[in-house]
């Protein structure tokens, strides 16, 4: 995917350069022709420089560099505050204040006292002042946020610096080269590219064409965070991961049965006689209500025994005499 087309510089106007009695001879290698007084840039080079510049960008951001906006021209002053908002770099879009990366500690100090006024203002603490102390820090804030309040999160030093016209940000510039900080900029046919580490050649007074190259910038800037935070998630250690449900422990084999041992009567139980089942029902406790009934036992069925047994038992009847006996006796 390209990061920039060839169209989109055309329909931008990024090609258009200045006037040629304001050149300056060491753009002479990216301007591509002049007509009507005005000098063409070449786009292809411009191309294939903002492709540099959009990688290393993208790169320095994914090692945890800081990429800070520069651009203090009227026309740009929004748009290198609305990209720098966008992308969560710092900008300045107003004045550059003199040893802002040469003299940063005093900066700092600049910025830690707007801080602490926006404090006192938001807890109340200004109004407890006489009026006329407090108008006066009043305006000290505001000529703070006006000059600082794109730096407001900045800890250190930046490690690269966006410029818009480097010919009108010279301090910038040469701040950034003492400090050894590499420079990207938009470079006219009026600037010097010599001081700047990865020169863009295009028009650096058209609205449009600024936008354009500065979002793309901001969009390397976030491309680089993203490509960050997956390099540390990737280098973060994975925790293992707590199983919530647990394994079923192993079934035991089955116990053998044991055969029920015979109960061995103790000597006590043997002395006592064994009561014999009642065979008929048992009377019902006087205590308990006369409705609860005790059921009875089932008799046990009588033995027949034998008939010669009985015969046995039985004395000898005596016999009668029948009719022949009677007719012998006649």
């Amino acid at each position: 995917m390209e990061v920039l087309t060839m169209k989109e510089l055309l329909e931008t106007g990024v090609h258009f350069g200045h006037r040629t009695r304001k050149w300056n001879p060491k753009m002479a290698r990216y301007i591509f022709t002049e007509r009507k007084g005005i000098h063409i840039i070449d786009l292809e080079q411009t191309v294939e420089m903002f492709k540099r510049a959009y990688f290393f960008v993208r790169d320095r951001v994914a090692q945890g560099a800081e990429v800070m906006f520069v651009g203090t021209k009227k026309q740009v002053q929004t748009t290198i505050a609305e990209e720098a908002r966008r992308c969560g770099a710092h900008y300045v879009n107003r004045r550059w204040l003199g040893g802002t990366l040469t003299n940063f500690a005093t900066i700092k100090k600049s910025i830690e006292r707007m801080k602490e006024l926006e404090r006192m203002i938001e807890d109340g603490t200004l109004d407890h002042f006489p009026n006329k102390e407090a108008n006066r820090l009043r305006r000290e804030l505001a000529k703070l946020v006006r000059n600082l309040d794109g730096l407001r999160h900045l800890e250190r030093v930046p490690d690269v610096i966006y410029v818009i016209d480097p010919d009108l940000e010279a301090n910038a510039v040469h701040e950034a080269n003492i400090m050894k900080i590499p420079v990207i900029a938009i470079v006219d046919t009026n600037c010097d590219p010599d001081p700047i580490d990865f020169p863009i050649p295009g028009n650096d007074d058209a609205i449009k064409a600024t936008r354009l190259i500065s979002s793309r910038i901001a969009d390397a800037v976030l491309e680089g965070r993203e490509g960050r935070q997956e390099m540390e998630e990737a280098a973060a250690p994975a925790e293992p991961e707590v199983e919530t449900t647990t394994e079923a422990a192993p079934e035991a084999p089955p116990a053998e049965e044991v055969p029920p041992a015979e109960e061995v009567p103790t000597p006590e139980e043997a002395a006592i006689p064994v009561e014999e089942p009642l065979t008929t029902a048992v009377v019902a406790d006087t205590d308990a209500p006369a409705a609860a009934t005790t059921e009875l036992e089932p008799e046990a069925p009588a033995v027949e025994e034998p008939a010669a047994a009985e015969a046995v038992d039985e004395e000898p009847q005596p016999v009668k005499e029948g009719p022949e006996d009677d007719h012998d006796n006649e």
